[in-house]
């Protein structure tokens, strides 16, 4: 049996591991506290407290591996490292939580052309649960379209229908547009953010990966190339929403270009895990271990422990002066 792990992934993961499901319909694997293969994230430091295994890094944020640290690395950037990256972006992750995209990619022009309630929905909606380190394009354009028509903010940030909806996919299904801006503008960065309107059969505006047409069909969504286009796009937007035929076939278009497919990103997948697998697990480590990378690593290992004291003697603090509170209240 093939010994991996996991940690240091989003908050829900495990509940949902499908990375765990893929490796178990293909390779032989368990998860055991003491790993031959420990696979991690971005969104934590455990994995810097696993030192003897082959450590494969998944970002679904818009960093750039650190090879230093991880002997292979899959994420959204077009790189070339050997047998060391994958490209695999966050969007390729998540069509596993829909089966029936490819059912709703081949058939929608059959069965959403008769639907006219399709041109009555609502118009526009955007849904983002903050504003922390994104782009203010996103922000600005809402509003610059707001100026149009009104924009339904369905998320906790800029929110402006009452409260931040339970179902967003329920929920944007019942508008013509959808703002769909990443975080950041970055070459290979596509999230769900543009997948998830697609499945809605809401019309994504999008922004984000300048190269998104690389996996994309040109032509078939709403885009903004660079921020000093925002007038043009939202004219083009006006131009959709006042003619249901011009909307309709570009709703309908078919937006996934041929090798953009489940069936290729896993086979992508499961031939670069095979690689890693297929070696003696001493034989797959990639990482330089000696030399400035160890004092590399060791920096990273104490700032990580000092993140935690502070962390901890922070809670102590909040739980001294709430008990202090509650005791004296003013």
């Amino acid at each position: 049996m093939i010994k991996i792990n996991f940690c240091d992934f989003w908050p829900g993961f495990d509940s949902n591991n499908l990375f765990l499901k893929f490796f178990e319909r293909h390779f032989p694997v368990v998860i055991h506290d003491k790993p031959d293969y420990l696979f991690f994230s971005v969104y934590g430091r455990e994995h810097l407290k696993y030192d003897n295994c082959v450590k494969i890094l998944y970002t679904g944020e818009n960093l750039v591996p650190d090879f230093n640290l991880c002997d292979y690395a899959i994420g959204f950037h077009y790189l070339e490292f050997g047998d060391r990256y994958l490209r695999y972006p966050l969007f390729a992750y998540y069509q596993w939580h829909y089966e029936n995209l490819s059912i709703s990619e081949s058939q929608s022009s059959q069965l959403l052309a008769e639907d006219e309630s399709l041109t009555k929905r609502k118009f526009c909606n955007f849904v983002y649960s903050n504003n922390v380190n994104s782009d203010p394009v996103r922000d600005h354009f809402f509003n610059e379209l707001s100026k149009y028509r009104k924009v339904d903010s369905g998320g906790r940030h800029l929110n402006n229908i009452g409260g931040p909806v339970k179902d967003k996919l329920s929920f944007i299904k019942d508008y013509k547009f959808t703002i769909a801006f990443e975080n950041s503008s970055v070459p290979g960065y596509t999230t769900e953010k543009l997948l998830e309107p697609i499945i809605a059969c809401s019309l994504p505006v999008y922004y984000g990966n300048p190269l998104v047409y690389l996996d994309f069909v040109p032509g078939t969504f709403v885009r903004l190339e660079n921020k000093n286009d925002i007038e043009r796009v939202i004219e083009e937007i006006i131009s959709l929403d006042s003619d249901d035929t011009k909307y309709l076939a570009m709703l309908h278009s078919k937006k996934f270009k041929s090798e953009n497919n489940i069936q290729k990103w896993e086979e992508h997948l499961k031939s670069f895990l095979a690689n890693i697998f297929g070696q003696p697990p001493d034989h797959a480590y990639r990482r330089p271990v000696f030399g400035f990378n160890s004092f590399y690593v060791e920096e990273l290992k104490l700032q990580a422990q000092l993140l935690e004291r502070r962390r901890r003697l922070n809670s102590v603090k909040a739980s001294i002066r709430n008990t202090v509170s509650r005791i004296n209240p003013k």
